[in-house]
């Protein structure tokens, strides 16, 4: 599976959360000041060509839908983000959030209670 530009990935958060969309859909949730639609169009049929999107046809319009699921194209990106930034190591880039004076108390909680729990379960 490719990475995706910043531009791919804009488009593709779209289609995830719509499911299915036709060009104008997309554009309608693209922040201001919004792309052409030529723009949009070429950028969700480079997704097309490297499998990410399909499409339905109804006449001249085609509808777009991802071919990639939301949760494999992120566990692939985070691996990728992980080995680049930490070294792949897990440990480094959560020490690395952890530190972060933007975590709050209650999130690092959290945190510490989901790494608890994957700790029990992988001593089943």
């Amino acid at each position: 599976m490719k990475e995706l530009t910043k531009a791919e990935e804009q488009i593709m958060q779209i289609l995830w959360s719509l499911g299915k969309a036709f060009v104008k859909d997309i554009i309608d949730k693209l922040p201001a000041p919004k792309p052409a639609y030529n723009t949009v169009s070429t950028i969700v049929r480079i997704l097309e060509r490297k499998n990410f999107v399909g499409h339905l046809a109804f006449g001249k319009s085609h509808q777009y839908y991802p071919l990639i699921d939301k949760k494999d194209y992120t566990k692939k990106f985070m691996k990728g983000f992980v080995r680049n930034y930490f070294s792949n190591s897990y440990r480094d880039m959560v020490s690395f959030f952890a530190k972060d004076e933007q975590v709050s108390l209650n999130e690092l909680e959290e945190l510490k209670q989901l790494v608890e729990e994957q700790i029990q379960k992988q001593k089943k």
